[in-house]
């Protein structure tokens, strides 16, 4: 005989005067007793991709020089220009690539930063590849 064999097969209790608490109140009433604190965005961060740095060849190295003179030739003209540049993650390794559309206020060969208009410093050793129209009699 079971200890518990006269209970068993009862009705749960169900309270005629109080309404029954929702199920995401019952999780939180326990959420001060979790044992792993910030596990989940742990987790997550790990999770998140980020992708490599591709390194240029000798030639396409050429050929972004050339464009940055080609680029300080023209600053007077405030030429707008597409630059898409590796952008390193500040948590983990590797990074993203981003684009940056605007007029080009300063290309700094000395410290090897390009300075936009809107502010934004690049950094020329993350620059993968260079657009816009100035650059149209090059190709």
């Amino acid at each position: 005989m079971n200890q518990y064999e006269d209970i068993i097969n009862l009705p749960h209790h169900v309270s005629l005067t109080r309404p029954q608490m929702p199920m995401s109140d019952r999780a939180a009433q326990f959420a001060p007793f979790a044992a792993l604190t910030g596990y989940d965005a742990a987790i997550k961060e790990t999770g998140r991709l980020t992708d490599e740095k591709i390194e240029l060849d000798e030639e396409a190295l050429t050929a972004l020089d050339m464009k940055y003179q080609f680029l300080m030739d023209a600053l007077d003209d405030a030429p707008e220009v597409t630059i898409t540049y590796f952008q390193p993650d500040e948590r983990k390794a590797g990074g993203k690539y981003v684009s940056a559309v605007g007029v080009v206020r300063k290309v700094d060969d000395f410290e090897r930063r390009i300075t936009m208009q809107d502010g934004a410093r690049i950094p020329m050793d993350d620059v993968l590849s260079i657009d816009g129209e100035l650059f149209s009699s090059l190709e």
